[in-house]
């Protein structure tokens, strides 16, 4: 079911089966942006709430893989890739990179539709992940070095007295601080607390180390 917002960007040097695609995505309702070029759909500025990229392995200057190795560094799209051969290897190349489907030219129209949704469902999702750890992210970086310190060491499961023993603070002081860490994170409990750290990424101390 297609929804607002939603923008399909579609790859290919092949000018017919570009045209010829587009226009049938076009006819179920979509929004299409069509380029021959990998660099001219990096060059594009892009403004979308749900995006998947139907990407043509053999391009002209970067080929499909290549591009997908390239927007690794930044955000990156749902992939359906498309081919005018069936290769095998280079199919599970794509689909080990994150790719969600990859089609042999003549492309069915209800093949393509069925995995442009689950492209656009599973971007969204990305994107809400996305947003949830830039949230976090945002939270975090309000942590005082000292708070920076604490948080591992309460996390990793030391208790108050112990964590206050290896930073060599009192424990009243270990008290204030996770109180701090636990209103500026907006944690409503330990145990989220706990999933906020392993969303951020946050490197734990070893405990046994500590005691």
């Amino acid at each position: 079911m297609v929804q607002d917002g939603e923008v399909v960007y579609l790859v290919d040097d092949d000018a017919a089966i570009r045209e010829g695609l587009a226009e049938q995505l076009r006819a179920q309702g979509r929004y299409v942006v069509a380029f021959a070029t990998a660099e001219d759909f990096l060059d594009y500025i892009r403004n979308d709430e749900a995006a998947c990229l139907i990407l043509d392995v053999h391009l002209p200057d970067l080929n499909g893989l290549e591009l997908q190795e390239r927007l690794k560094s930044s955000y990156i799209p749902s992939i359906i890739f498309i081919s005018g051969q069936s290769d095998i290897p280079t199919s599970v190349r794509a689909m080990k990179a994150g790719a969600i489907e990859f089609l042999v030219k003549p492309i069915e129209s209800e093949i393509l539709s069925r995995a442009l949704d689950v492209g656009f469902s599973r971007d969204r999702k990305q994107r809400k992940r996305v947003e949830e750890v830039n949230e976090l992210r945002r939270r975090y970086d309000l942590l005082t070095p000292r708070e920076r310190e604490v948080l591992p060491l309460i996390v990793a499961g030391l208790l108050n007295k112990q964590a206050a023993a290896a930073l060599g603070i009192a424990d009243v002081t270990l008290q204030v601080y996770r109180g701090q860490i636990m209103r500026k994170m907006e944690a409503p409990s330990f145990a989220e607390l706990v999933r906020m750290c392993g969303r951020l990424g946050l490197r734990l101390p070893e405990v046994d180390h500590l005691l």
